[in-house]
């Protein structure tokens, strides 16, 4: 997993990580993972975390985000972004609890 520095702005780290093949948006939905524009919907144990990106106000408690990089069993390749601290959304914190950290490439499940 890649440190979660240097990039100054939440817009930045997104287009950061899209230039790099994180197209997709993802969304909590129903204990899963829904791919945006896809469709596809994915189980904790169907994806990691590649990386992630903090972004904590310095004045305005509604400016602490996270962007975190995901990647699924399947290939696809995308964003989560939720806010942290009172404004978080508890569907993905509870569903990002249950999803792996990646560490090295065989860190991706298989599923077999």
């Amino acid at each position: 997993m890649q440190p979660s520095t240097e990039i100054a702005t939440l817009a930045s780290a997104v287009d950061d990580l899209t230039a790099r093949g994180f197209t997709e948006q993802f969304m909590p939905a129903n204990d899963r993972l829904r791919a945006v524009t896809s469709g596809g919907t994915f189980r904790a144990t169907e994806v990691v975390i590649t990386e992630y990106h903090r972004f904590e106000g310095v004045s305005d408690p509604g400016d602490m985000s996270i962007v975190y990089a995901i990647e699924t069993r399947s290939g696809i390749r995308g964003t989560l972004v939720d806010a942290f601290g009172v404004y978080a959304d508890p569907r993905v914190g509870a569903f990002v609890k249950e999803v792996a950290l990646r560490r090295t490439r065989q860190d991706i499940p298989s599923g077999r």
